[in-house]
């Protein structure tokens, strides 16, 4: 402006030069733009080698929506003659891609949630543990922006039920719509463009009060809310360079986690609503439908028949029940690292057994579901069972004519069943107390000879029990003596 003013002033090109410090060409040609009409701060393009070629540029552009890559424009543009650098080429589509986009823009109307209507659902790609991948269930409730994060093993239908399960119950109600993606688990397939729900989900929503709906295909903006709750929960709780994270030990840690990163952005003030989403969700679960007492039987996992072992099979291993189940449906699901068994008992749906999960091969029985037999694979001891009067004199000594049996029978000793018989005359004799602790001591020392019996009852009644306890005091001592050494040398 200060050359254009100082040309105006002295209507001579030299002078405005000299008064603006700059040359008198200079002056000259910012005078010629401004008296074309053009814009003197515009400035002017160069010729550039694909000047000729641009029109070519757009048409690839055009015709590939513009998907085309830069590298396929330019070995086109070599072989019609063109001998600039790929780095210009680059620029071109570049700026044909942008010109393309700018007419067809997409818009977006911004969407007002009601409260008590919308519940999206989507996964996520969890971390490894352990080498094993894992999901995660993300669940956004619209109007309150309340978040879920639940990890899991699959994503199978069962799984998914489940997570929407514990996803209603963990918001404490029920909205109008699920709407999740296109997946098998929801959408079986399109028919003339129209949703085929899978009829499982369709139940678990008419279980909840809900009605499920799935977004557009390839078109993830129309539930761009759980998008974006799968986004930070990644960025969060994946690890990665950026946020520093460590690996995950158990799929525990990684629940534990979840729960944390819920608690915590759950509770900090969202930018859209400047209130926290726990707040809003108060007022929310207040037009929320009442949730059922039980889960829908998907939720529980997948069904299986207890055998007459009382076992169930499940990924090929066997899991133990409780007794009461036999011949019984039960339902099985994944939890973490362990496998819930759930049955239906008087009160209700319940659960009754859980295992950590294990591999073929290796099944899992719990002792305490078999009350009535031993644990252990060692051999079984043998229970005496009286069959004769003489077997059931014997035996009703007590727990100690059971033992010295079970273990002389062991030892292969003789004359069993006349050892038995003495043993019941020196009862009536001496009382059946004194012989049947007699023959206690008897089995623990492994002594079944002919007069052991009486010999133990003889030290019994003059030395007293072996098992008393002799106390040490300052009259007795274990060092040796020195009484020996007094007629050393004499």
């Amino acid at each position: 402006m200060e050359i254009l003013e100082a040309y105006d002033l002295t209507r001579c090109a030299y002078s405005a030069g000299q008064l603006a410090g700059c040359d008198p060409k200079t002056v000259q040609r910012y005078v010629a733009v401004r008296d074309a009409g053009g814009d003197p701060f515009v400035r002017v393009g160069r010729p550039k080698l694909i000047d000729a070629f641009l029109p070519k540029v757009e048409e690839l552009v055009d015709r590939s929506q513009g998907k085309i890559r830069a590298d396929r424009v330019h070995e086109r543009l070599v072989a019609m003659g063109f001998t600039g650098t790929e780095r210009t080429t680059r620029r071109a589509v570049r700026a044909a891609k942008d010109a393309w986009r700018a007419g067809r823009r997409r818009t977006y109307r911004p969407w007002v949630p009601e409260p008590g209507l919308w519940l999206q659902f989507d996964w996520g790609d969890g971390p490894r543990i352990d080498g094993r991948r894992t999901s995660l269930f993300c669940a956004w409730l619209a109007w309150s922006r309340f978040r879920v994060v639940i990890p899991t093993w699959d994503q199978t239908l069962g799984t998914l039920v489940s997570c929407v399960d514990a996803a209603l119950r963990r918001i404490g109600g029920a909205p109008t719509y699920l709407l999740g993606d296109n997946a098998k688990t929801v959408t079986v397939e399109h028919v003339a463009g129209v949703p085929v729900r899978h009829p499982v989900i369709v139940a678990a929503g008419r279980h909840y009060g809900c009605k499920v709906e799935s977004c557009e295909p390839f078109d993830p903006e129309t539930k761009g809310g759980v998008e974006a709750t799968v986004k930070i929960a990644k960025q969060d709780l994946v690890p990665t360079s950026a946020n520093l994270r460590g690996q995950y030990t158990s799929f525990t840690e990684l629940v534990v986690a979840a729960d944390e990163w819920c608690d915590h952005v759950n509770a900090r003030p969202h930018r859209e609503t400047g209130v926290a989403p726990v707040e809003r969700l108060a007022v929310e679960r207040e037009l929320l439908h009442v949730l059922p007492a039980d889960p829908h039987a998907a939720a529980l996992g997948e069904e299986r028949l207890v055998n007459d072992d009382q076992t169930v099979r499940f990924g090929s291993v066997r899991y133990s029940t409780p007794p009461g189940h036999v011949g019984s449906r039960v339902w099985c699901r994944v939890v973490g690292d362990e496998l819930a068994i759930a049955a239906m008992t008087g009160t209700g749906v319940a659960e009754i057994a859980r295992h950590r999960l294990s591999t073929p091969g290796h099944p899992r029985i719990a002792d305490e579901h078999y009350p009535g037999h031993p644990g252990g694979n060692g051999p079984r001891p043998p229970r005496p069972r009286a069959r004769t009067r003489q077997e059931a004199a014997f035996l009703a000594l007590g727990a100690g004519a059971h033992d010295w049996l079970v273990e002389a029978a062991a030892s292969g000793a003789t004359r069993v069943r006349a050892k038995m018989a003495r043993a019941v005359e020196l009862a009536a004799i001496v009382g059946a107390d004194r012989v049947d602790h007699a023959l206690g001591l008897a089995a623990a020392a492994g002594r079944f000879a002919e007069h052991d019996l009486a010999a133990i009852l003889d030290h019994l009644s003059c030395a007293g029990d072996p098992a008393d306890v002799v106390v040490a005091d300052e009259a007795h001592s274990a060092q040796p003596g020195t009484g020996p050494w007094t007629g050393f040398g004499a």
